[in-house]
């Protein structure tokens, strides 16, 4: 050894390599199972789904699922193509979501950031267990469209190393609650939270939020309203209600469908949006399928045009917004609500105008922009930590 000390830059490069090293060594399994136990500053218990508890190897094969294109008909689609890590696990070029052979999809796919909490799940409020959310979209004939599930258990059986990994999993080979449970696993892992909002209001850091953020708190819990739906507690918060709300979107969307004449808006590209003739579009493209919302589940002509509540955790990263897709900003959103939506006869007694300036609408955006979380890039490292020879990336 010759005694030679290391400068501070060499010490800098230094500690990063060992903080790499430390972090590449840690296990994406353990460590979405760590977050399970313990959920992210700002979340409550991760709720108990019953069954077997998730392991590292549910989750590494849900994981595998998640990721895997052969899930779909014709191999070209998988979960994480409409739930894009890199943009929140939601997708933020289109309004509403491509499938099959390029259908498009009457919704926009919402988040799935802390979907763990999000009960009954679709927007629609159609499915009450998240094991079995997945398997809807897997034989659904505008989504992934393999034509039964007993297709889906063949397909995933026919796949080199599956099997194995559904004897790590689950003792025995693939079946579709097998599949299903394990994509849930995978899912519940998806905790999103410990915030500037979280550091500030459930951590004590007066330092963690801008001045601006902390006026559109309160704002949002005051004279905006905001709270009444998404609501959260002194200890936790989701930021959601678990109700179904119509906002006059739905019904705008209706009235504007069944007027044949009228011009539409049409989106060439991202942020590029021409109107043109009913006619013109309708020669080139189906006319759009109505949408009722939660009256497509329950029948009751009272739910049409009510949509669950997202949460508003992470929002500022998961344009665009609304159940169709059909405002691209934060702002606009704010602007939307100022407004009083879309009113109409059935609109929620919730909505109605707020009197709010522009420098209110930017405090409150501020304060949305406060709840984007603080360990994304772990969640987004994992969902890619699945190497080249894995079943899901063969």
């Amino acid at each position: 050894m010759s005694g030679r000390r290391i400068g501070p830059v060499g010490a800098l490069v230094l500690a990063l390599v060992v903080l790499w090293a430390a972090a590449a060594a840690v296990d994406p399994d353990q460590r979405a199972l760590d977050r399970l136990r313990r959920p992210p500053l700002g979340l409550p218990p991760v709720p108990d789904p019953g069954g077997e508890a998730p392991t590292e190897a549910t989750i590494r094969l849900g994981r595998a699922l998640f990721l895997d294109r052969r899930l779909s008909v014709n191999n070209t689609l998988s979960c994480a193509m409409c739930h894009v890590p890199e943009q929140g696990f939601a997708v933020n070029e289109i309004r509403t979501a491509v499938g099959h052979e390029g259908a498009s999809l009457r919704r926009n796919a919402p988040t799935l950031l802390n979907v763990a909490y999000a009960a009954p799940f679709f927007l629609d409020g159609r499915e009450p267990d998240l094991s079995l959310q997945p398997l809807d979209v897997l034989v659904n004939p505008d989504e992934m469209a393999m034509p039964s599930l007993g297709a889906v258990v063949e397909r995933v059986r026919s796949i080199t190393g599956y099997d194995r990994m559904f004897a790590d999993a689950f003792g025995g080979p693939a079946t579709a609650q097998r599949i299903g449970g394990a994509i849930a696993a995978y899912l519940r892992t998806l905790l999103a939270a410990d915030s500037p909002f979280d550091r500030w209001y459930y951590g004590g850091d007066e330092d963690a939020v801008s001045a601006a953020a902390r006026r559109g708190f309160g704002l949002f819990t005051g004279r905006a309203g905001c709270s009444a739906c998404h609501r959260f507690g002194e200890s936790d918060g989701l930021f959601r209600d678990g109700a179904f709300h119509d906002t006059g979107l739905g019904r705008r969307r209706g009235d504007s469908t069944s007027r044949g004449g009228s011009p539409v808006e049409v989106e060439l590209v991202p942020g590029m949006v021409v109107t043109m003739a009913a006619d013109a579009v309708a020669s080139v493209g189906e006319t759009p399928l109505p949408d009722l919302g939660r009256a497509e589940v329950t029948g009751d002509p009272s739910d049409r045009w009510r949509y669950k509540t997202p949460s508003l955790r992470n929002v500022a990263l998961t344009a665009p917004y609304m159940h169709n897709g059909s405002i691209a900003t934060l702002r606009e959103v704010v602007e939307f609500y100022r407004d009083g939506g879309f009113s109409h006869d059935g609109i929620d007694p919730l909505i109605r105008p707020i009197d709010l300036d522009d420098g209110e609408v930017d405090d409150l955006v501020a304060f949305l922009e406060s709840l984007t979380a603080g360990n994304l890039d772990e969640l987004v490292a994992d969902a890619r930590s699945v190497p080249v020879g894995n079943p899901g990336m063969e």
